[in-house]
């Protein structure tokens, strides 16, 4: 009986002093709780305002919040009087395995965190990157998926594109388009360089600032070579390229005025015994 009024004394007295903490440790978990929440809306409309890709907002907001929930929960553990030392030395020891086995992920992840909030391309634009040209389809946390012109779908790791060299064909409003056309050496030069300032003044989607150039810019092995650069905005570059090839050839044809193509000449010598050389 006195063991029983022993063991029920003590059970009293530890009661009175965990509930003042328990106490404690509620009002502040819930007090942490709703901070943490208050702390993700601030960090949600300063990263609206920034203009942060939206899935990367909701990643990095879910992230900060996981992590100060942590230190909440550490924090309540230590004020109950719980050891938090070998707790904490775990945490460090999962983090440090998990880091070493998807080191290569967490790379792919970094760089498409530096890719969505530097904004090198955007969905939509056409870039040159890791050996491949194509439009950009995607840009996801790991991977950004291109396009490609005859449709192939090409996935590129993050951590490649991120530190390698990009070029975006889509950010400025405005392209040159850099052509070069050869004619005869017997040709009327001067006739040749007319017709093609001419096709650049009518040409409606050539732009007259900057303005274009037609210039002799070569003599080649065997043409006399012409460049032409004119400025277009973004969506006639390849119109104004290909059309252009095209009409240049028909104009020059009905003018009398020749483009050559690489030749050779053979010559042949008579020798002694009847035979060439």
């Amino acid at each position: 009986m006195e063991n029983v009024q022993f063991y029920t004394q003590q059970l009293t007295d530890l009661a009175f002093k965990l509930i003042p903490q328990l106490l404690l440790a509620i009002v502040v978990l819930i007090l942490g709780l709703w901070a943490i929440k208050f702390l993700g809306r601030g960090i949600n409309r300063a990263l609206e305002k920034s203009k942060v890709d939206v899935s990367l907002q909701k990643f990095l907001v879910s992230l900060i919040s996981i992590g100060f929930k942590i230190l909440l929960l550490i924090s309540i553990a230590s004020m109950l009087g719980i050891a938090t030392t070998s707790f904490v030395t775990i945490i460090g020891a999962m983090g440090l395995a998990v880091g070493l086995a998807l080191q290569g992920s967490l790379a792919n992840f970094a760089g498409g965190v530096l890719i969505l909030l530097l904004k090198p391309f955007k969905v939509g634009d056409v870039i040159d990157a890791q050996g491949f040209i194509g439009k950009v389809d995607q840009i996801q946390i790991f991977n950004t998926i291109l396009k490609t012109f005859d449709n192939k779908t090409i996935f590129i790791p993050n951590a490649a594109l991120s530190n390698g060299n990009i070029t975006n064909y889509s950010i400025e409003p405005t392209r040159r388009v850099d052509m070069t056309f050869g004619i005869g050496y017997n040709d009327d030069l001067k006739k040749a360089k007319q017709i093609l300032t001419e096709m650049v003044e009518k040409d409606e989607r050539i732009l007259k600032e900057p303005a274009p150039t037609v210039a002799l810019a070569e003599l080649g092995d065997s043409s006399v070579n012409f460049a032409v650069r004119v400025w277009v905005k973004q969506e006639d570059f390849w119109n104004v390229y290909y059309d252009f090839q095209e009409n240049v050839k028909l104009t020059f044809d009905a003018q009398g005025i020749s483009i050559p193509y690489p030749q050779h000449d053979v010559h042949l010598y008579q020798v002694d015994g009847g035979g060439t050389k």
